[in-house]
Parts: C-alpha cells; sequence; structure tokens
C-alpha cells in the first residue's frame, strides 16, 4: 500500500520539536510519548527488515512500526486481528448502532479525568442499555453489547462518546430467545432520561468521593455547592443518545466495526495539504444540512497538533469493552446456549492472525509480497533500532 501524500507524522517531524519545546510545561508524558512514536513509526529509527523478492530480485526495506494505539499508520493491522477474533460472536440476528454522547460541560471534566469519567461513560451506557433491555415493559430479556469508545469530533475538538453495537435480543427468564420488534431496539427517549440520571448520579458520587481533579477555569468546582450548583441545569437538558436502523446483515456489521473499532482521531487521507497557512484537512459539519457536511478547514500546526492529542488516552485504558452476554468472563457460554435456542451450528474456533496456520507450509500465504510481480519476499537481513550518535568519551587530563 502506498504512502500518503501527508501524514500526521509529517507534521509532528516538521513542527514538532519547536512546538514540544514552547509547550512542554503543558504536555504530558503520555502526549510526548505518542508524539515521539507516531514521528519515528516506519523510520529507520524503529529498524526494520531488507527483503529480496524471489522472482525478479527486487530489493526493499521496510521500517517497523511503532504500533502505538493513536498512530494513523498501525491501526489497520489491530483491526484485522480484533475483527477475525470477533467473527466467531456474530449471531444471526438484527444488529444495532446506539450512540451515547456526554454534554459539552461533562466533556470538560472528562478531559481534566480521562480515566474516570470515560470508564464511567461506558459503565453508565451500558448499565443503561441492559436496564432498559430487562424491563418487561420493553424487551425484557438480558441482551449483549459492545462499546467502543471515541473522544474526537470530526474537527478534532474533545467530543467524548461511545458507538454500542447491540444484538437485537436477548435471553428471556425462561431461558428462550426474546427478539426485538423488526426494525426497532429500545426507546431511545427512556434511554436518553436513564442515562442522564444515572450519569449524574454517579459524577456526584466522584465528587463526594474526591475522585475529581479540577484544574484552571474549573477549579471552583471542587466545593460542593459550587458542583452542585453547576450540576443543576444539566439535570434539565436533554443528553443526546440515538439509536440507528438494524445494519444489514452481519456481513455489514464487520464492515462497520473495521471501520470504528480502532480508528484514531484523524485518518492521513483525511490530510490535504501543509504549508505556510497550516494544516488543511477534510471534516463533516454535522450540523449542516446532509448535502453541505462536507468541509475543508485549516488550523495553524500549533493548533492541529494540540488538538490531536486531546485525544491522547490514559495508560490501560480499554477503548472497547464488552457486557452483558458478550462480557469476556461469560462470551463463550452465552453465545452457545444462545445459537442452540436459534438452531445455529456452533462457531468454529477462529485463529489469531499471529498464530502458526495448521495447513502445510506450502499453502501458507506469504508474510510479504513484491509489489512488482506477486512473488513472496525473503527476509535477508535485519536492521536494528537505531542508536542516538554521541561523541568519544572525554579523556582526562592526567
Amino acid at each position: 500500500m502506498g504512502r500518503a501524500a501527508l501524514e500526521v507524522a509529517d507534521i509532528f517531524r516538521t513542527h514538532g520539536p519547536a512546538w514540544r519545546q514552547a509547550q512542554y510545561d503543558h504536555l504530558s508524558l503520555g502526549q510526548l510519548k505518542v508524539m515521539s512514536a507516531i514521528e519515528q513509526c516506519r523510520s529507520a529509527a524503529l529498524g526494520g527488515h531488507v527483503l529480496r523478492c524471489e522472482g525478479c530480485g527486487t530489493d526493499l526495506i521496510s521500517y517497523n512500526s511503532c504500533r502505538n494505539r493513536h498512530c494513523p499508520k498501525c491501526q489497520s493491522r489491530a483491526a484485522q486481528r480484533w475483527l477475525q477474533a470477533r467473527q466467531a460472536d456474530l449471531l444471526p440476528v438484527d444488529y444495532y448502532h446506539v450512540v451515547f454522547t456526554l454534554p459539552a460541560p461533562i466533556a470538560e471534566i472528562a478531559y481534566q479525568n480521562k480515566a474516570t469519567v470515560y470508564a464511567l461513560l461506558f459503565d453508565v451506557a451500558a448499565d443503561v442499555l441492559l436496564t432498559i433491555a430487562a424491563d418487561p415493559k420493553h424487551l425484557g430479556a438480558r441482551i449483549g453489547a459492545t462499546l467502543v469508545l471515541h473522544t474526537w469530533g470530526s474537527a478534532l475538538t474533545h467530543h467524548p462518546h461511545v458507538h454500542g453495537i447491540v444484538p437485537g435480543g436477548g435471553l428471556a427468564p425462561d431461558g428462550t430467545w426474546r427478539a426485538c420488534r423488526a426494525g426497532f431496539f429500545l426507546p431511545v427517549r427512556v434511554l436518553s432520561r436513564l442515562f442522564r440520571r444515572r450519569f449524574l448520579e454517579e459524577l456526584q458520587r466522584l465528587h463526594e468521593g474526591g475522585r475529581l481533579r479540577f484544574f484552571g477555569e474549573l477549579t471552583a468546582l471542587a466545593e460542593a455547592g459550587a458542583f452542585a450548583h453547576w450540576l443543576a441545569p444539566l439535570r434539565r437538558t436533554e443528553w443526546v443518545v440515538y439509536a440507528k436502523p438494524p445494519f444489514a446483515g452481519p456481513a455489514a456489521v464487520l464492515a462497520y466495526l473495521s471501520r470504528y473499532t480502532h480508528r484514531v482521531a484523524i485518518s492521513n487521507s483525511r490530510l490535504l495539504s501543509m504549508d505556510a497557512r497550516g494544516v488543511t484537512f477534510r471534516w463533516k459539519d454535522y450540523r449542516a444540512r446532509s448535502s453541505a457536511r462536507r468541509k475543508v478547514m485549516t488550523l495553524s500546526s500549533a493548533e492541529f497538533m494540540r488538538r490531536f492529542l486531546l485525544h491522547v488516552l490514559p495508560a490501560g485504558l480499554h477503548r472497547i469493552r464488552h457486557y452483558g452476554l458478550l462480557a469476556n468472563a461469560n462470551r463463550r457460554a452465552s453465545l452457545a446456549a444462545v445459537r442452540k435456542l436459534l438452531l445455529q451450528p456452533p462457531a468454529a474456533a477462529t485463529q489469531p492472525l499471529d498464530a502458526e496456520p495448521h495447513e502445510a507450509p506450502a499453502t501458507r500465504q506469504p508474510t510479504f509480497v513484491c509489489r512488482h510481480c506477486g512473488r513472496p519476499l525473503v527476509i535477508v537481513e535485519v536492521l536494528l533500532r537505531g542508536t542516538t550518535i554521541r561523541g568519544p568519551p572525554t579523556v582526562s587530563a592526567s
């Protein structure tokens, strides 16, 4: 696959050193690590391989990837591996897409308390889905859900929300499978009201427990009375929760997941140019009419880098989580029970992409293929990671 004309890495390499020096006191260690990883990705700094074609003899140098989860170039392979593992989880039912979004005022608190508030967003969204689905007035069954965290809007602003992929049905208390009504999952208004109430309750508990931190313009919210006053209007505003129509079959679910699960704040394909004016990229304005949504934006290089780094996640925070029937602890048993009820054969075990295949070596797909003749490429030399050049040791005068 060819290199994009302009990459996030090019912007960081060109403008990053000076901007890092100017903003050093305002950048976290995690943000600095992300910048460094993206700058070095697929460059000599990370080492690589010299490959030779068995057919035409062409030599090719392939540098290693940084594998950072915020790098636009490193997520394709990770998405493929994740999707292959998820294929065995698909059921022959309708799937729905549900989105839970935090209001802008809470997004500000979320940015200063990423690990705590993002985890709360996951748990409350999942609890709301499971609670409403279990209510006999609605579905009356235990469902499963896969939630994916996104923290950005199309213009790279901070916009935390979770995308939920949910099978259209669940296990009823009597052990039968209970499907959703055709084309309808759960009432969005009910989901929105419960999401608002439960999230604000839990946010209040976090504040009472001293687990929220406030900086800058939000410093006053550390005081209990100020925080309660600040919360009051949020109890009356509408919170955005919406559900899309069901996907057109399991293949469409996988195609959707491949675009969403390992997405980063901006892909290299959206970048148009970098010049004296700044960085120009494509974005979608969802407030405009459908025909006028596609727009172009130019930001200074400093503002572009600032917005990109808004979305660096805390170390160890999982941005894909499974709940209910799809929870990791009981996924296999739950899905087996559902397939039995739906008269579907047991799913074949999938094999990770990095596992050793069972077929004979003659049928194995080569890891590297020549772009000229399609023959396999073999590794003829390993390039070690670049080492920092340093001067000779100082010789002390005797």
